[in-house]
């Protein structure tokens, strides 16, 4: 194998699993440290940055970050195996699975400790450059695209067809998850920095609106349509059927107060949980989600179905709606037929009928969250935006987010079908590059580097600035209000989220990934003192190899083969070093016990940059590395 090149901004950015996973990669080990110094301001600005909603984000976001989490990974061997419980310290018991840093519930620490952060916040352009930017939709994608642009002269107009900014973030995510106030402050952020913001203006044609004379338009109009079920029944007892999504914006909107007593759920997302959730808070008693596919292969995050359980709403599996059953035009229940999972010879999966009888549930009301779907009968065919044929969708470049007609943009559910926030966040960064770039008469696909570098963390000689010390602790449980009150009232807040004292206390579990082990060749003498301290096995002096044959013969087999080796040039006994990423604790301990220094820890902080002066040509950003001692 060749000497790695620590200096590829990629290379520690990977091994930094959790914002490596982000798709707008948050620095999450830097804003945890931030949290447990106190310093929630800091590690808000740090998020804010980032992922623009960080009080949004830390009550509702999907959490690609903490799969990705290595905590879980370096404990798998610690813990006993067996079922799991919470112990009266507030932690996971000891039995129970280890599970990652609860990176977005930290998030929200920051969010609601933090000082008056308005002062830090960009200000409105003093001088604007004459170029108009629309945004169709209010939603996550297009106020990024606003908080980006705004602060660089272009006058940025939203439009959205409901009465306040925001989109699905307020229309359809339950108050209970997330407080109308947090939704205010975060938007009210973006709108501040000079954003016009047309409320109640849905737009219905795109050739109209291209005849203003915009420079550049973005649609991030989401995905605004549920799919519906066509089946017996539908038509005759549709008073009583109602679309999830829909529903819930009915409810946000005030148009809805009440439920039947009965609900049936179809549908197994988020979507799903939120409509059950908020039926048993609108007069629904019995309460189901009735759902095609098994348990685990639910599309609902974990954590959204353990609240609902915990309201009592059971989760019934491996049942097709067949028919909507009805008497005089009153809907009476929904026939079901049971089915099971069977997979052919290439491992694809497939759901057939058991022969068991068709079973039948009694309701008054179905709520129907079986997906969403997009809509664009507002954007005509002969304007130059091509559609696949496939979904009627609009073909976007993934990378530049621009449509076939150069100065129209598209980002969030409408560029590639539903997926979450911080997805939609991640495109509206991607996208005001392109629209700066596609303004100032430059290429849209040369993307700005990011902004890197890597600072030593020596104190002393065996000594850090950061907290190095690794212990099997547990995650923490998050405190929830007294379901007797929380099921009176649709507004009151259900998570409250950790306080200072257990903030801190998850935080601490956190690794420093982004303290990175780095390693000088030229001062190595082989003592193998951190091979024999490492506690877990992964650094290796040996003979070069290619890399599949190599990763077989290091003191612990490197499996994960989606995770780096560290390899060092030649040393002077003609072996080499190599150290599994995948597994480091980043505890300091080779760095500790070298006596030449050929270790040293070193904090890796990776910035992404955004539309603004480091788009312009010949402006140099930090690609390279550059080494400075802590203060």
């Amino acid at each position: 194998m060749k000497p790695t090149d620590i200096h590829t901004p990629d290379y520690f950015h990977k091994v930094v699993d959790c914002q490596w996973a982000c798709p707008a990669h948050t620095p999450v080990p830097e804003y945890i440290r931030l949290i447990a110094a106190g310093r929630y301001g800091d590690a808000y600005m740090i998020n804010w940055k980032a992922n623009v909603f960080p009080g949004i984000l830390g009550r509702t976001c999907d959490r690609p970050c903490e799969p990705a989490c290595r905590r879980a990974r370096v404990e798998e061997n610690n813990v006993d195996a067996g079922g799991a419980g919470e112990s009266a310290s507030g932690q996971t018991g000891s039995s129970a699975k280890p599970e990652p840093v609860a990176i977005c519930r930290l998030k929200r620490v920051a969010a609601d400790y933090k000082d008056d952060i308005r002062p830090r916040l960009p200000r409105r352009a003093a001088v604007m450059n004459g170029k108009k930017i629309a945004c169709v939709g209010a939603g996550p994608a297009s106020l990024t695209v606003a908080r980006d642009l705004a602060p660089l002269g272009y006058r940025v107009v939203v439009f959205d067809r409901d009465p306040r900014a925001g989109g699905m973030i307020w229309s359809q995510i339950p108050r209970f998850r997330l407080p109308m106030e947090v939704i205010d402050e975060e938007v009210g952020y973006i709108l501040d920095l000079g954003v016009e913001f047309r409320g109640g203006t849905e737009i219905q044609s795109m050739k109209a609106l291209l005849a203003q004379d915009w420079d550049a338009v973005f649609i991030g109009s989401g995905a605004p349509r549920g799919r519906d079920l066509d089946i017996p029944g539908r038509r005759e007892a549709a008073k009583n059927i109602h679309i999830g999504i829909d529903w819930l914006s009915s409810v946000s909107f005030g148009h809805v107060e009440r439920i039947g007593r009965r609900v049936i759920v179809l549908g197994g997302g988020n979507t799903a949980m939120d409509c059950c959730r908020t039926s048993r808070r609108l007069g629904g008693e019995d309460v189901k989600v009735v759902v095609r596919s098994g348990f685990e292969e639910m599309k609902a995050s974990p954590w959204e179905k353990e609240d609902a359980m915990r309201e009592g709403i059971p989760m019934l599996n491996m049942l097709v709606p067949k028919e909507f059953t009805h008497e005089k035009g009153r809907l009476t229940g929904v026939l079901f037929e049971k089915v099971k999972a069977v997979h052919d010879e290439k491992g694809r999966r497939r759901l057939v009928p058991t022969g068991e009888p068709d079973q039948h549930l009694e309701c008054d009301d179905v709520l129907v969250a079986v997906g969403q779907e997009n809509a664009f009968p507002w954007i005509e065919r002969d304007i130059g935006i091509r559609f696949d044929e496939k979904w009627g969708m609009p073909v976007v470049d993934e990378t530049t987010m621009q449509t076939t007609l150069a100065r129209v943009f598209v980002g969030g559910d409408a560029a590639f079908g539903p997926k979450n926030i911080i997805w939609a966040v991640a495109h509206g960064h991607d996208a005001a590059i392109s629209i700066d770039k596609f303004l100032n008469g430059e290429d849209v696909r040369e993307r700005p580097a990011p902004t890197v570098n890597l600072v030593s963390q020596k104190m002393g000689i065996h000594e850090w600035s950061y907290d190095n010390e690794v212990a099997a602790d547990l995650r923490y449980k998050v405190p929830h209000r007294d379901q007797k009150i929380a099921l009176k009232d649709i507004k009151v807040e259900v998570e409250l989220g950790f306080d200072p004292k257990l903030g801190f206390k998850e935080a601490q579990r956190c690794l420093n990934c982004d303290v990175q082990t780095v390693f000088k060749p030229k001062l190595c003498i082989e003592f193998d003192a951190c091979v024999d301290i490492c506690p877990m096995d992964c650094i290796t002096f040996t003979a070069n190899g290619e890399e599949k044959e190599l990763r077989t013969r290091l003191n612990a087999p490197a499996r994960n083969l989606a995770q780096d080796l560290y390899v060092s040039d030649v040393l002077k006994t003609g072996l080499i070093m190599a150290k599994d990423e995948d597994v480091c604790l980043h505890c300091g301990l080779c760095a500790e016990r070298c006596p030449t220094g050929a270790w040293d820890m070193q904090k890796f902080f990776l910035e992404l940059a955004h539309a603004g002066p480091a788009c312009r040509p010949g402006v140099t950003t930090k690609t390279a590395i550059p080494v400075r001692k802590a203060a």
